[in-house]
């Protein structure tokens, strides 16, 4: 096995939960069960609005009797006041750490977390995309003396296995979990009991009545940028997500996508046409019937 590789996700930023309630706080607000997280030193889940949609995503990692959440930087302020609105008089703290924090993404052959990592574990939603670690941030803005990628890497590697994330692949408060994936990235536990949005995802679930998903795409030349509508006949049937030169993922309906294909009609995005498949983690296929139109 080669040597692996360690990038700094500068865009990653840290929240902390801690608190004598803090697990039972969690545990009634977000899709991922605290019990399995607890078992495996990491998980991966979302906090939704009541109609079922998501408005944070994060990996969560177990560290003493607190818990870090890594999430996009730029939403960790949102992420406190809206936990610190549901918290009402709970024993719980909050505070939005990525200022003394750092995120670490290892992967791709034999690599470990440092030595002063306040939590690691492997990713939750997929093995192959190896491990994840919080790190203490120095005062020089340079504690990452084991790095040997950078984050284009990393993303590389990620659109490479098909997995989504935030805000590159989808914005918050605009989808369901289904529609990212997140139903098979392990980032849901139906079997836990109740959550903020609980009703509606489990609707889902069981009724399958999920049409939108996130792909993979690839193309002959190089993809137009993230956020280009892709179409079929004229008619929009998704949109692009993040790019790596020809190949990308993409937030699509299954079933346009689907009745294009059996048609023969072109799917592009920007006058580049497109290919698809699924990702190899996922449980779910491409519509038996398909529609144009509903």
């Amino acid at each position: 096995m080669g040597m692996g590789k360690i990038a700094h996700l500068a865009d990653r930023g840290v929240v902390r939960v801690g608190g004598p309630e803090a697990r039972g706080f969690l545990q009634n607000l977000l899709t991922c069960d605290l019990d399995r997280i607890e078992e495996n030193g990491a998980g991966t889940g979302a906090l939704l609005t009541p109609q079922g949609k998501i408005l944070f995503g994060f990996l969560i990692f177990r560290q003493g009797e607190d818990y870090l959440l890594d999430l996009p930087r730029a939403a960790a302020g949102d992420l406190v006041k809206r936990l610190t609105f549901y918290r009402l008089r709970s024993k719980v703290e909050i505070a939005d750490i990525s200022a003394e924090t750092a995120v670490l993404a290892l992967w791709g052959g034999e690599v470990t977390a440092p030595d002063s990592a306040l939590a690691h574990g492997a990713d939750p939603r997929l093995a192959t995309l190896g491990q994840r670690a919080v790190v203490p941030a120095s005062g020089d803005g340079s504690p990452f003396a084991e790095t040997t990628a950078d984050a284009a890497a990393y993303r590389r590697h990620r659109i490479a296995l098909g997995v989504p994330e935030a805000p590159f692949d989808f914005a918050y408060g605009d989808v369901f979990p289904h529609d990212v994936d997140m139903d098979d990235l392990n980032g849901v536990a139906f079997d836990k009991g109740c959550f903020i949005g609980q009703e509606v995802v489990s609707r889902m679930q069981h009724r399958g009545t999920a049409r939108r998903r996130i792909v993979k795409v690839t193309s002959d030349t190089a993809l137009p940028a993230s956020g280009s509508t892709i179409e079929a006949g004229g008619k929009p049937v998704g949109t692009l997500g993040s790019v790596d030169g020809t190949r990308g993922l993409a937030l699509v309906r299954l079933d346009r996508v689907a009745a294009a294909q059996a048609a023969g009609t072109t799917v592009a995005a920007d006058g580049v046409a497109l290919r698809f498949a699924l990702p190899e983690f996922a449980r779910f296929t491409w519509p038996e019937t398909a529609s144009a139109d509903d």
